[in-house]
């Protein structure tokens, strides 16, 4: 099997897209824990019926049964050339269990990818973010604005919407839940090596760029 990364970066720092990108430039699949359970329960698997028992129940499926769902999905063909976890591992606990389970698949993590923000920067550039309301397309108060204010450049609409947690209070709430979160998970795999830290404030292009480096550097 191919490389097994995981990236790491808060709300907004454009793990989605660089994800899609990575999809596109090396054939890996992303996987997301929310996709990953939704599929498991539809399919009817045995961890797939566990999780739907818990989530009617309106309780948090357990790591044990997300790891029963990942293990189930990393031995289906089309992962072959290997995978970018999504939303798992979110805590250290996650991360020595998740180390385990590849363990007994003779695989283990090649690189776990921090991409790095400003956060005052990342509070300008998530606050900022508007889409059209008919066709969807994202525009932003500094960075893309219409060609005719208020009026889509795509398909010409002119009710515009937010996204009523893209705003700069929240942002920095999400961003401060998010280091306090994930900097014992950077420690960890700082401590075994397989840390890369990218700085994600740049352009798209440059980032993928970059991530494109490390995912040949670590897949040689």
């Amino acid at each position: 099997m191919g490389p097994v990364l995981i990236l790491l970066g808060p709300p907004g720092a454009g793990k989605g897209t660089q994800a899609r990108m990575l999809e596109e430039d090396f054939g890996l699949v992303q996987l997301s824990t929310g996709d990953l359970l939704r599929a498991a329960v539809a399919a009817g698997t045995d961890a797939g019926k566990q999780a739907k028992a818990v989530m009617e129940a309106g309780q948090l499926v357990s790591d044990d049964i997300v790891l029963a769902i990942l293990k189930d999905r990393m031995v289906q063909p089309d992962v072959a050339k290997g995978v970018i976890l999504d939303g798992f591992p979110r805590t250290a606990v996650q991360a020595e269990a998740l180390d385990e389970l590849l363990a007994d698949a003779g695989q283990k993590i090649t690189a776990a990818i921090s991409l790095e923000v400003d956060d005052e920067a990342m509070v300008a550039r998530v606050s900022g973010r508007y889409t059209c309301a008919g066709c969807g397309e994202g525009y932003h108060d500094e960075f893309k604005q219409p060609a005719k204010a208020g009026v889509c450049d795509k398909c010409g609409g002119t009710a515009m919407k937010r996204r009523a947690d893209d705003n700069a209070e929240t942002v920095r709430e999400r961003l401060t839940a998010y280091h306090d979160q994930t900097a014992p998970l950077i420690t960890y795999y700082d401590d075994k090596g397989v840390l890369e830290r990218l700085d994600a404030m740049g352009p798209i292009a440059d980032i993928r760029q970059a991530l494109g480096a490390i995912v040949q550097g670590v897949a040689a």
